[in-house]
């Protein structure tokens, strides 16, 4: 487990590192593989907020504590991340795959008549820029890890064509898959 910790707006103290380091060796019994965690220590006048992150083979999860106190912030974001962590081993080991099949529930429908046309008046502005990495998975594990982190879409890179797609979440809770293919 590789554990970095950024401060932000504050003293840079070894305890406080060391502090978060060995709060996050509690999470290692609920992951084998080898994973990465990123701590952001920040100080904002009163609030004490401990961002962490967990980037694993196929997962991203994310926790925030907030307190008046940094330690008890650590504290907050650990219980977070341990529930989340929790939760997603188990559904890890409830998973079984369909043989490569794809899960009933994603659809590939057409678009509708008129949609992606700039509105009246000109071409649509871009508001938002997000950068996201493709990593390699199966649309099943994309689907799980779309439940885990509670996002309506996700970016990856499928692992039997190696072809970037996204999944997004339907109204009606299926799903629908764009896939990309190179020309």
């Amino acid at each position: 487990m590789h554990v970095t910790v950024t401060f932000r707006h504050m003293e840079a103290t070894e305890p406080l590192r060391t502090y978060a380091e060995e709060k996050t060796e509690r999470l290692a019994k609920y992951l084998t593989e080898p994973i990465e965690v990123h701590w952001v220590l920040t100080v904002e006048k009163i609030r004490h907020l401990a961002d962490a992150t967990i980037i694993g083979s196929g997962v991203s999860i994310k926790a925030q504590g907030d307190t008046q106190d940094m330690y008890s912030a650590i504290d907050m974001a650990i219980e977070k991340l341990e529930t989340q962590v929790r939760k997603h081993k188990e559904k890890v080991k409830a998973h079984k795959p369909l043989n490569h099949a794809e899960p009933s529930s994603i659809r590939y429908p057409a678009a509708p008549a008129g949609e992606g046309e700039p509105a009246e008046g000109g071409a649509p502005r871009i508001v938002k820029k997000e950068n996201q990495f493709a990593k390699p998975m199966s649309v099943d594990e994309a689907a799980m890890q779309m439940s885990i982190a509670g996002t309506d879409f996700l970016v990856f890179m499928e692992s039997t064509t190696s072809n970037i797609s996204v999944l997004y979440r339907l109204g009606n809770g299926d799903y629908g898959l764009i896939e990309t293919q190179a020309r």
